[in-house]
């Protein structure tokens, strides 16, 4: 009887070490993995970190109205203007189709409010 609680025992003792062992295992490829991940979030960080510092060269707003300068394009205030009347009603079938929204929107110099003698 005692033999057999003792064979028992070390039956035990053995499946709990295999038990740590593979948690231990477990813990010690996830923290690889946790490490490895880590380490790629660093680089794409720095990454965006130089991506967002050449964007700020490009899309400066002096450069951007440089090049829209030598496209013949101006910097003067426009006003989209549109009509109410020319847009579809709901529930018009092909709205689209052959109706005016097509040149509704028109876009035109901006004049300042004291240019019409008011």
């Amino acid at each position: 009887m005692v033999r057999m609680l003792n064979i028992a025992c070390v039956v035990l003792i053995t499946l709990t070490v295999l038990g740590l062992y593979t948690v231990s295992e477990k813990t010690r490829v996830t923290r690889l993995d946790l490490n490895r991940t880590q380490a790629q979030i660093l680089h794409q960080r720095r990454a965006i970190a130089v991506l967002e510092t050449e964007w700020q060269s490009v899309a400066a707003p002096a450069r951007v109205q440089h090049f829209a300068g030598l496209q013949g394009m101006n910097d003067a205030a426009s006003v989209q203007l549109s009509a109410f009347d020319q847009l579809p009603h709901r529930g018009a079938d092909e709205p689209l189709n052959g109706s005016p929204v097509r040149n509704a929107s028109v876009e035109a110099p901006a004049t300042p409010a004291n240019s019409h003698g008011f």
